[in-house]
């Protein structure tokens, strides 16, 4: 089974993976190659919800200074090292947002706009797609969050539980809440 998505790997890929973190707590300057392959990854993810590059690049940053200064407590859990990296990333988000009262943006690619309207039942993709725009906005930060990652990033329930840290039926039952309140939105 291998896959190209960082956030679907094959277990060879994760193993190795666990090589290099092991190493990597014994000594940090191992850990370059995990920085290297997920700091694109990391800085896009924290792009997208802040649209701000400056920050963009402080939160990342702050990322890896907190992932390899916190190395030695981190535990396999079945799911990539990249799930503990975008746990640390949502955190260091959510903390910027309230020490800069900013407000969150939301960014829409088309595909994922068509599967959360196929999702609330809702067909015409040019009728809807800027109310849905709308009414993402008035979504809790934590059902966003759920939103975002289900379909905009295609992760998966496993992975999502492992990012909020709830089991991945936990996930699944959160992710399904926050449509049905995107789906209230909607219709209001």
């Amino acid at each position: 089974m291998s896959t190209t998505s960082l956030y679907h790997q094959s277990d060879t890929r994760i193993q190795s993976e666990l090589l290099i973190i092991e190493k990597s707590k014994l000594n940090p300057r191992y850990f370059a190659p995990i920085y290297n392959q997920y700091y694109e990854s990391i800085f896009r993810y924290v792009i997208k919800r802040t649209n701000d590059s400056d920050l963009a690049c402080d939160i990342t940053s702050n990322v890896f200074v907190k992932a390899i200064t916190n190395l030695s407590k981190y535990e396999y859990r079945g799911v990539p090292f990249s799930s503990w990296l975008f746990r640390i990333a949502k955190s260091e988000v959510y903390q910027s947002f309230r020490d800069h009262k900013a407000k969150r943006t939301v960014s829409l690619d088309k595909v994922a706009v068509v599967k959360v309207l196929d999702e609330l039942d809702l067909n015409d993709l040019e009728e809807h797609k800027e109310k849905l725009t709308h009414v993402l906005r008035k979504l809790k930060e934590k059902d966003l969050s759920l939103i975002e990652m289900r379909y905009f990033e295609k992760r998966s329930y496993r992975e999502i539980g492992e990012i909020i840290n709830v089991t991945e039926n936990n996930a699944k039952v959160k992710t399904f809440r926050a449509l049905q309140k995107l789906k209230i939105l909607f219709k209001e």
